[in-house]
C-alpha cells in the first residue's frame, strides 16, 4: 500500500522587532516576505515610526542603568551574549549560510569571528577610559580631568554584508562605552539580526539596552536622523543620497554622526575593523576642574 502524501504545512516563524526585551509584532502591521530562491522562508515585521519612538523610549529608560553599571560588570554582560552565540552557533550558522549565500566555510568563519568579536570588546569595557582619560596641566591650584563619557542613545544602521559581523561590529563599541542603542538590522539578511536578538534575550543585557529594528533604512534612518532623544547615529557610507540626508538631518539637532567608510567583506574580518577608537566615537570627553590639596 503507497505511502499516503502528508498535508502538513511547515510552520514558518514570524521574525518579530526586538525592543524593551520582548519581541513583538511592528505597530502597523506590516510584514515582508523573505525567500529562498522561489521557495518562501518566513515573514520579517516591518517597523513603522511608531516602532523607532517606542526603541528610542526604551533606550533612553535604561541608559542611566546601564551607564551606571561598574565597567567590569558590563564586561562581564557582554562576555555573556558571547557565551550565548557559543551556545545558538548552529543556529547562526544557518542563517548567516542562508540570508548570505554561504559557503559552510564562510559561514563558520563568520560566526566564529563574530563571537571572537564580542568577547575582544566585552575586554575593553573596564580599560578603554583610561586611555581616553588624561591628566591635563594647568596654571594655578586647581587640578583639571578629562575623562570620557558615554554619548547617550545611539541609533545604528548595519551593514548589509557581512550581515553577522557588520552588525556586532558596530553595536559592541556603543554598548561597551556605556550607551543604549537603537539598531536597524541589514535588509539582506535581517533574519540573523533577530537571531542575535535572541542571543541577547537569554544574556544578561538589560532590558532596552539594545533594541532590533527591521525594515528599511531609507525609512528608519530618516526618522533616527530627526528624533529629538536620538544623541549619535552610526553609519556606513554606501548610499550616497541617503548619507547626506542623514547628515543633513542630524546636523539639525546637533546630532553626532558617525560614518564606516564603504568596504568589502573581507575587511570586516581584518583587525582594522576592532579598535579603541570606533569605541571612543560614542563617547564625549568632559573635563572637570577641581582645587589641588581639596
Amino acid at each position: 500500500m503507497a505511502k499516503e502524501e502528508s498535508t502538513r504545512l511547515a510552520v514558518r516563524k514570524m521574525y518579530k522587532l526586538f525592543i524593551n526585551g520582548a519581541f513583538v509584532r511592528s505597530e502597523s502591521g506590516r510584514s515582508d516576505p523573505l525567500w529562498n530562491g522561489r521557495e518562501f522562508a518566513a515573514n520579517v515585521a516591518r517597523a513603522s515610526r511608531k516602532d523607532v519612538r517606542d526603541a528610542v523610549v526604551a533606550a533612553r529608560a535604561a541608559a542611566p542603568k546601564w551607564q551606571a553599571t561598574a565597567p567590569a560588570s558590563r564586561g562581564l554582560v557582554l562576555y555573556r551574549l558571547a557565551e550565548m552565540m557559543e551556545a545558538r552557533r548552529e543556529e547562526l550558522l544557518q542563517r548567516v549560510a542562508e540570508g548570505c549565500d554561504l559557503t559552510p566555510e564562510d559561514a563558520e568563519a563568520e560566526v566564529t569571528a563574530s563571537i571572537d568579536r564580542v568577547v575582544w570588546y566585552a575586554g575593553w569595557c573596564d580599560k578603554f577610559n583610561a586611555l581616553l582619560s588624561a591628566r591635563n596641566p594647568v596654571g594655578g591650584p586647581h587640578l583639571n580631568f578629562s575623562t570620557a563619557e558615554p554619548t547617550g542613545v545611539v541609533a545604528l544602521l548595519a551593514p548589509d554584508q557581512p550581515a553577522l559581523l557588520g552588525l556586532v561590529s558596530v553595536l559592541l563599541p556603543a554598548l561597551v562605552a556605556g550607551n543604549a542603542a537603537v539598531l536597524v538590522a541589514s535588509e539582506r539578511d535581517p533574519r540573523t539580526a533577530i537571531a542575535l536578538a535572541e542571543t541577547l534575550a537569554t544574556s544578561d543585557v538589560p532590558a532596552g539596552v539594545a533594541n532590533v529594528l527591521t525594515g528599511f533604512r531609507s525609512e528608519l534612518g530618516p526618522i533616527l536622523a530627526k528624533h529629538m532623544n536620538v544623541d549619535a547615529l552610526g553609519f556606513v557610507d554606501d548610499d550616497p543620497p541617503l548619507t547626506k540626508e542623514l547628515q543633513s538631518q542630524a546636523a539639525g539637532n546637533v546630532k553626532r554622526t558617525h560614518l564606516f567608510e564603504k568596504r568589502g567583506r573581507a575587511w570586516w574580518f581584518g583587525t582594522e575593523a576592532q579598535s579603541l577608537d570606533e569605541i571612543a566615537a560614542y563617547t564625549e570627553i568632559k573635563t572637570i576642574w577641581h582645587p589641588a590639596g581639596i
